[in-house]
């Protein structure tokens, strides 16, 4: 199992020290967010100032962003970090595309479809001198003169990761992308019943298999050196779990326990009752979403909850865990063994 870094919303200044950290520590990965800063940026210096760990986006926004300009940051981040890039792309949610970032929204799993497909084939163009000429329902490209091609390159396979919560992008991971990050609020039921079976479907549908896809996430973990590090650990989750269970976009995961609590949780947050949320999650709710274990054993329980259902994890812990380097690394280690 590989365990990844996910950088936190800080100044951007800061970026490039955390990925020589992780890197130092042995994660596998440095994941940037679509959140607060532009999530190619970071990678930008990430990759001149390290050499082994691979760099990635979980995610960036596809839909805010044309096909054509993901394709060239995909490109140089390839380039420059000599293989080391893996584009991740999520859809988020229609209010945030038309209302934050003023762009169309239409048919999200077909049009994540196409996305992708518009992407490969510009860098197909690029690499190999083909004529472009892809023309789809949502996106059409027949243009790319020389002085605008920025040429082949060393390492041209760029690994497409899509995020998803429901089993449309499921089914288009296992079809035709090299991995899928699969949303921290989940359960190994919703996990087996609606995400790996998709992936298996689209994989079987395109003559794959699941073994041709990573399956990523990070994984609400209740962790500490004591009781009370325990206890304050599972506070913080319980009240991020009741935030993610209110979000309707979230539902899936709810629906497939016979979980009946969304839309309460959808009422108080609306009447700004974030605290009194927590008190609707349930020890049993909480135990299903995430897993809880001394820092010692965590990644021998992590391991056992998921087996051969994830490749690479991040920890999301809402509490700072309370380790020195020497215990971040041997902690990293644990889940590599």
């Amino acid at each position: 199992m590989k365990i990844d870094f996910y950088l936190p919303p800080l100044p951007i200044s800061e970026a490039t020290d955390f990925a020589v950290k992780a890197e130092s520590l042995g994660y596998d990965a440095f994941f940037t967010t679509d959140t607060q800063h532009e999530p190619f940026l970071p990678l930008v210096s990430a990759a001149t100032a390290t050499e082994r760990i691979q760099l990635g986006t979980a995610i960036a926004v596809a839909f805010a962003r044309s096909p054509m300009t993901v394709a060239y940051a995909g490109w140089d981040l390839a380039a420059l970090s000599e293989g080391r890039f893996l584009l991740g792309l999520g859809s988020q949610v229609k209010g945030h595309i038309t209302r934050r970032f003023s762009m169309p929204w239409s048919s999200p799993g077909p049009r994540m479809r196409e996305y992708i497909a518009a992407m490969r084939a510009i860098w197909d163009t690029w690499q190999n001198g083909s004529p472009l000429g892809f023309k789809g329902d949502f996106y059409e490209f027949t243009l790319m003169t020389p002085f605008f091609d920025p040429g082949p390159i060393k390492h041209p396979e760029i690994p497409v990761y899509v995020a998803g919560v429901n089993e449309y992008m499921s089914r288009l991971a296992g079809e035709t992308c090299q991995g899928f990050h699969a949303h921290p609020f989940h359960t190994i039921k919703y996990l087996d019943e609606v995400v790996l079976a998709a992936m298996a479907q689209g994989a079987a549908d395109a003559g794959r298999t699941l073994d041709d896809v990573e399956v990523v996430s990070t994984v609400f973990v209740i962790t500490g050196n004591d009781e009370e590090e325990m206890s304050t650990s599972r506070s913080a989750v319980r009240q991020q779990v009741a935030f993610y269970a209110s979000t309707p976009a979230y539902s899936v995961v709810l629906d497939t326990h016979g979980w009946d609590f969304g839309r309460e949780l959808t009422a108080m947050s609306k009447r700004g009752q974030w605290a009194e949320m927590a008190e609707v999650i349930t020890d049993e709710v909480l135990d299903e979403v995430a897993v809880t274990a001394p820092i010692d054993v965590l990644a021998s329980k992590v391991r056992e909850r998921y087996g051969d259902r994830a490749q690479r994890i991040g920890l999301y812990s809402p509490v700072p865990l309370q380790l020195d380097d020497d215990g971040w690394a041997e902690l990293i280690a644990s889940f590599q063994a």
